[in-house]
């Protein structure tokens, strides 16, 4: 008999209640079809997914509380769950708002059963869409994302597996005077990540979230970008990238909607909003080849929850007359993390946190700083070509998680030259998300007009 295996440290974070995470991934199939459900059951069967340990695993704990992984025969019967029916009674709703709907519901009420290993397939039929749910335990989205991404095929070739942008690492320049400042910066935003812990937290906003948010009521929105448009603004900021752009897009929205909630009590120019993102850190930036992920014996390429925390604070700006001027702040702040090992601080700090002092300990801390913060923000790169599943043509792919104490959490992925960001909100603070969503749109347009307007005249 196989014995249990404990959970690492970042998956024992995951599953304290402060901290419980379920990634929630919507696969939309370009037109409604007559679900073939044993053909389903069949794939997934087959799938790498339950040749992967964990996705047949159960989740449980000894005396004194602490997780382990235990092996177990997988009913794929109990994990395929087809809905047949539309998920609204509204013959006007549309199937995004529907599914969003769907979604937000399950982001705050609906954990996943124990009994059971922590994943489940929703499949739909109504809305030709996939709702797979995968417990933040079993992997980081890099490596949920890549496992799902290997269930697909190639449109134009359906025998070849997606294409992994395989993005070039970042190069650090070493010399003296950069050693100085990755010190610097390190220990400035390790100060900080520490007094955001302990007590520093921003301003109160009509965006700001708080503890004990994360139980409230939610609404969830899609905010679209054409990446060639988010391309053409990178093109007008010197060695900008899509981040830069997507965090100036992010400081633009969010200054529009507070400008909007508040006319004639406007926020202090620049006030700071701070948001969480979750890097990376394996050696190749982006998805990854899930051969790689299973099979390697290397600790920073395996399999698992191999990211850290940095802190990217977006500002307030009124009616500012040019656009491109959030990017550049972006780039200016983005720039300056890229210098430190912010990251990987926060990944080490956690480990030895959870390690020594307890999942509970790390749990507290982690919650402090997100009910000190003011949002969350994620962004995959996702295939660029066109592809299926299970034969048929994929629409989209969109991400979210579990409600957090934020009042709105970002996640983006692109696919097929869209870039798709999930904004779900907290209804009580945000009650229509579609409203931020526009403004983040409309953000993306003004800023494209610019650059177009910049190339001309020059």
């Amino acid at each position: 008999m196989e014995r249990d295996q404990p959970l690492t440290p970042a998956g024992r974070l995951f599953v304290q209640p402060q901290m419980d995470q379920i990634i929630n991934v919507a696969i939309a199939v370009d037109s409604p079809v007559s679900v073939d459900v044993a053909a389903v059951k069949a794939e997934v069967r087959s799938s790498v997914m339950l040749k992967l340990p964990r996705f047949c695993s159960l989740l449980v704990r000894d005396s004194c509380g602490r997780e382990y992984w235990r092996r177990t025969e997988v009913d794929v019967d109990r994990h395929v769950i087809v809905r047949h029916h539309p998920l609204s009674d509204d013959p006007l709703a549309s199937d995004e708002d529907a599914v969003n709907d769907f979604i937000a519901d399950l982001a705050v009420s609906s954990p996943l059963p124990a009994d059971k290993p922590l994943w489940e397939i929703h499949i739909l039929v109504a809305h030709a869409t996939a709702v797979f749910r995968l417990h933040h335990a079993l992997g980081d989205g890099i490596s949920l994302m890549s496992m799902l991404l290997s269930c697909c095929r190639k449109a134009d070739d359906p025998a070849q597996l997606p294409t992994i942008g395989a993005a070039a690492a970042p190069t650090r320049e070493w010399g003296a005077w950069a050693l100085v400042k990755l010190v610097w910066y390190t220990l400035v935003y390790a100060l900080e990540f520490t007094l955001r812990a302990l007590w520093l937290r921003d301003r109160t906003t009509a965006v700001s979230g708080g503890a004990g948010v994360e139980l409230w009521p939610r609404k969830l929105a899609t905010a679209r970008f054409r990446l060639d448009d988010m391309k053409i603004v990178k093109r007008a900021v010197n060695e900008s990238t899509i981040n830069d752009v997507l965090f100036g897009i992010i400081s633009c929205g969010l200054s529009r909607y507070l400008d909007s909630k508040s006319p004639k009590a406007l926020p202090p120019e620049g006030l700071r909003m701070t948001g969480v993102a979750m890097v990376n850190l394996r050696p190749q930036p982006g998805l990854q080849d899930i051969s790689k992920l299973t099979s390697s014996t290397n600790s920073s390429t395996s399999w698992g929850n191999k990211f850290g925390m940095i802190l990217l604070p977006v500002y307030y700006h009124k009616g500012d007359s040019n656009p491109i001027e959030f990017v550049k702040r972006a780039k200016s702040m983005i720039d300056k993390k890229k210098l430190s090992l912010e990251a990987l601080f926060s990944y080490k700090v956690g480990h030895l946190v959870t390690s020594f002092l307890g999942a509970k300990f790390a749990a507290i801390l982690g919650y402090r700083i997100l009910s000190n913060t003011s949002f969350t923000i994620s962004n995959i790169v996702g295939p660029r070509e066109k592809i299926t599943i299970v034969g048929h043509a994929v629409k989209h792919i969109r991400v979210t998680s579990s409600s957090l104490p934020h009042a709105v959490t970002m996640h983006m992925v692109s696919y097929g030259g869209v870039a798709e960001m999930q904004i779900l909100t907290a209804k009580e603070i945000i009650p229509d998300p579609k409203i931020l969503a526009k403004f983040f749109e409309d953000a993306l347009l003004e800023m494209k007009e610019v650059a177009l307007n910049s190339n001309i005249n020059s």
